[in-house]
């Protein structure tokens, strides 16, 4: 006698549920439909605004502060204006004055916060990926003050960092001190390192774009929007303050031919090949201070030391160094002396960040990469002079192509580059010579100038972004049909009698009850049936003791996982909206297992490793859906 002869078994039914059945089942519980935005997206882009005002106010008084501990440093005066340390009259002495504040740097990280070290990308990376971006409020200060005494006393660094960085700290703490999830805080802390970029360059496109490429690690409405309100209010304050003049002046870009572009791409490339070696570098140099018999604390007063000794041969490798990058861009550098000062740079700025002083890498990459970009444009403009190639052009593809093989941000480096200069003609070399670096970049090297730092520290790094595959299959594509139900009428002996028969459909681990009318009154599994306290004269709907939790047919298989994980079931009858009396599947945490069979067939073809993968549009249709 078959199980259905045994009345054991009823027909697919719905979520109307008898009055016999209780109070507590009279409705089911659905998954929630994913929307691209609720009312806190415009909760967390008011607070994005108020903290890229503040970000915007803390860059240009950073500004003011590396000015002021250059004057008092190196010229012994006290004044906020604008000063290049490559002019001091010190001598031999001003060797001295990059260990000094290297020796204030360490002390301040040894005894205020470590977390100051570096040039503050990573640190705010990992801040995201392990400590639900809540950053130290302490490095609000900490930071953008260290960065000013190394930065002031002859560091050769950009001050973009360390405001990236502050902005950041200034987002998390905004998130810590207002009632925030950590999402959210993720979002405030991207919206500040955005803005703080947007204030410092006048770039919020760029900003935006190296937030999501670098710490939001989604591309995400809720997220993109505060961060986008963030970098065009920290732009607007720039504006307001300094005017809206390119930051880099630079020549107008003659239209590039295909020769030209050709050239482009050619030095993007081997410029690729060089962001390459110099992130290797910079690590082998941070390695071997990791060797030295002395305290951290030291180590910025010897890179310090270094970095005052290529200063005494080449002044301009001294501090920031914009208007070193303005020169390049504009051809009034060129020859040995781009070499020098391309070389000298990387020499000066590669000790001095892996000694762990603090400081950022824009600005010296973009000062390397745009005079080696220069050179190789200079090269190939003697060789092939039909070519056409610009050397200044030739600088800026330079420029960006380092940016992009050494901290992996193409499209913030391409339209970093566009957006300094505003030069339109620009962007299809830019887009061409970043790519082929980018590409180089990631054929060659594993990890990243930015990710290198916190992966040797056991953490792993999102480095793709994509659409979430469960959110693109439906259920109806990965449910079981048909569905083997259990009557609600039915004891609970006759059912586990059935359940030791062995037939059809007596290997799932959780069923369906429907009443009398196939409507759908609940979910029993075996832990349910074989409880030692369970009556075994009782029936299979006194056992039920909530309302269903259901999935729709049209529902994603994301929108069904996230509604298992909040009702804590691990399988799912399936209900169509037209009916949704009737179960017409089950959703099972093995589907959503199965489901991914489709996306590794599809990873596996395009790495040529050709395999069959059963997924769930694919199996043969089964009676149940196995737990």
């Amino acid at each position: 006698m078959g199980a259905r002869d045994q009345g054991l078994l009823a027909p697919t039914g719905g979520l109307t549920v008898a009055p016999a059945l209780g109070p507590a089942l009279a409705a089911a519980r659905v998954p929630r439909r994913t929307a691209l935005v609720d009312r806190r997206v415009l909760v967390v882009s008011l607070l994005a605004i108020v903290v890229a005002g503040v970000a915007a106010v803390v860059a240009q008084a950073l500004v003011m502060l590396i000015a002021s501990v250059t004057n008092l440093a190196y010229f012994g005066v006290l004044s906020t204006a604008a000063a290049d340390p490559a002019a001091h009259r010190l001598g031999a002495w001003a060797v001295l004055v990059p260990a000094a504040g290297g020796v204030v740097v360490g002390l301040m990280a040894r005894f205020g916060s470590a977390a100051i070290r570096g040039h503050g990308i990573p640190e705010a990376m990992e801040q995201v990926l392990v400590n639900d971006s809540r950053i130290a409020p302490r490095l609000t200060w900490l930071k953008p003050l260290s960065a000013a005494i190394a930065i002031g006393t002859g560091g050769p660094f950009g001050a973009e960092g360390p405001i990236i960085a502050t902005g950041g700290a200034l987002g998390s703490l905004v998130g810590q001190l207002v009632r925030t999830t950590g999402l959210e805080r993720r979002t405030l802390l991207a919206a500040g390192a955005a803005a703080g970029m947007a204030a410092t360059f006048g770039t919020p496109a760029s900003a935006v774009l190296l937030a999501v490429e670098l710490l939001l690690f989604e591309f995400r409405p809720r997220s993109l929007v505060p961060v986008a309100m963030a970098a065009v209010t920290a732009a607007g304050v720039r504006v307001a303050v300094v005017g809206s003049a390119p930051f880099f002046a630079m020549p107008d870009a003659t239209p590039p031919a295909g020769a030209a572009l050709a050239a482009y791409v050619a030095i993007g490339t081997l410029v690729g090949v060089v962001s390459v070696g110099v992130t290797r570098a910079v690590y082998a140099i941070e390695d071997g201070f990791e060797r030295l018999p002395l305290h951290w604390m030291w180590w910025p007063a010897i890179g310090g030391l270094a970095v005052g000794g290529v200063g005494l041969l080449a002044p301009r490798t001294l501090g920031v160094g914009y208007a070193n990058i303005s020169d390049v861009l504009g051809g009034h550098v060129a020859g040995a002396a781009l070499g020098m000062l391309c070389g000298l740079k990387f020499v000066s700025w590669a000790i001095a960040l892996g000694s762990g002083t603090s400081g950022g890498t824009l600005a010296p990459l973009l000062t390397i990469g745009g005079g080696l970009g220069g050179l190789l444009g200079a090269a190939l403009g003697g060789l092939l002079p039909a070519a056409g190639v610009d050397p200044r052009l030739a600088a800026l593809v330079g420029m960006a192509a380092l940016f992009a093989g050494a901290s992996r941000a193409l499209l913030a480096s391409v339209v970093f580059a566009f957006e300094t200069t505003r030069q339109p003609l620009a962007l299809l070399p830019l887009l061409g010579g970043g790519t082929a670096a980018y590409l180089v970049s990631c054929l060659t090297m594993r990890n990243s100038i930015m990710t290198e730092k916190i992966v040797r520290r056991g953490l792993r790094v999102p480095a793709e972004y994509h659409a979430d595959f469960l959110e693109r299959v439906l259920v109806r594509d990965a449910a079981s049909r048909p569905v083997t139900s259990v009557g609600a009428t039915s004891t609970v002996a006759a059912v586990r009698d059935w359940l030791a028969s062995g037939a059809p459909g007596t290997t799932h681990q959780g069923f369906p009850v429907v009443d009398d009318d196939g409507r759908l009154a609940g979910v029993i599994t075996r832990r349910d049936l074989f409880g030692a306290r369970v009556d075994p004269a009782a029936t299979v709907a006194s056992l039920i003791t909530r309302a269903p939790a259901v999935a729709y047919e049209d529902s994603s298989l994301r929108e069904a996982a996230d509604h298992m994980v909040l009702e804590r079931v691990g399988r799912l009858p399936v209900v169509s909206r037209s009916a949704p009396w009737r179960a017409v599947g089950m959703l099972t945490r093995s589907d959503l297992l199965a489901a991914h069979g489709r996306r590794l067939a599809e990873a596996c073809e395009r790495r040529g490793r050709l395999k069959p993968v059963r997924d769930g549009s694919g199996r043969e249709p089964v009676e149940h859906a196995a737990s």
